[in-house]
């Protein structure tokens, strides 16, 4: 004769899958969250677009361009390697992520505010005259 299971073990056993579910999703910092289907040669923007001590934020190719002084650019993943939110701004010399206060440095990408861990995984630009592009 089998017995049935009781509540208690449903109820344990549900909590146990549900909490495994939601904790695969986020906080999963070895993710490759940073990759992007823009094809290299793809002009980001003129290099006067870039403020010296700032940066510009490329949405849709997911990528952080910023000139930490002038003349020198740098470019960057712009998901955040926390939880994978995009970041919005660049100010004060970080590139900022809205989700949990994450900021990154504009010279190197490295963490200068956690939660995050760990840089966002630099791009390679190209700049030709005025003009910068993914390389």
């Amino acid at each position: 004769m089998t017995q049935s299971p009781t509540r208690r073990t449903i109820l344990l056993a549900t909590g146990a899958a549900t909490l495994t579910v939601g904790c695969s999703k986020y906080g999963d910092e070895n993710s490759d969250s940073g990759s992007s289907s823009v094809q290299a040669g793809t002009e980001l923007a003129k290099t006067g677009e870039i403020p010296v001590g700032g940066g510009k934020i490329f949405k849709d190719e997911k990528v952080v361009v910023t000139q930490p002084k002038k003349g020198e650019f740098k470019a960057f993943s712009d998901i955040c390697t926390h939880q994978g939110c995009q970041v919005t701004s660049v100010s004060g010399g970080t590139i900022n992520c809205p989700c949990h206060g994450s900021k990154f440095h504009i010279a190197d990408g490295s963490v200068a505010n956690p939660p995050a861990t760990r840089p966002l995984p630099e791009k390679q630009i190209r700049v030709s005259g005025d003009s910068i592009e993914l390389a």
